[in-house]
């Protein structure tokens, strides 16, 4: 039997708090090959999920402990839907090749990820080219924006 206990969802969250990334996952899959990924990640309100897309697979949230915003854009990075996981939906589905990112708003906040696999990862072209990369100064701008924005909104690098 596989299960995430209260026990772990408490450890990944502080493994998360103390990472460099801000972030920590547990996975449920067996291999990075298997088809399905299932896995359990603890990300802070401070850790960047960049805008990128799936272009092979859809992505199931659901939240395990504390709230999520995710956002989803078009090609030109406006805003085109915004969901609170944890208040406004239990679980939420992104469609294959739709652009998204997510911002944990609360502290030990832990999500539950299921996608296709193998695992791949994100390639250079499935980064929202409007957006910054981890690392860069404009970070903590978008993450600020991520907070605020709504339908029709557009994040512009400046």
């Amino acid at each position: 039997m596989k299960q995430i206990t209260p026990i772990q969802i408490s450890q990944l969250a502080d493994a998360a708090q103390a990472s460099p990334r801000r972030r920590a996952n547990l996975n449920m899959h067996a291999e990075l090959a298997d088809p399905i990924q299932r896995l359990a990640i603890a990300m802070e309100p401070d850790t960047l999920v960049r805008p990128h897309r799936h272009p092979h697979t859809w992505e199931l949230l659901y939240p395990l402990a504390g709230r999520f915003l995710v956002l989803h854009f078009d090609e030109a990075g406006y805003v085109t839907d915004r969901c609170v996981l944890g208040t406004e939906a239990a679980v939420l589905e992104t469609p294959a090749g739709v652009w998204h990112a997510v911002l944990s708003l609360d502290q030990g906040g832990v999500i539950f990820e299921m996608k296709h696999g193998p695992y791949m990862p994100i390639a250079a072209q499935d980064f929202a080219a409007w957006s910054p990369a981890d690392g860069e100064e404009l970070v903590p701008t978008l993450l600020a924006w991520y907070a605020t924005a709504q339908v029709g909104d557009q994040f512009r690098l400046k």
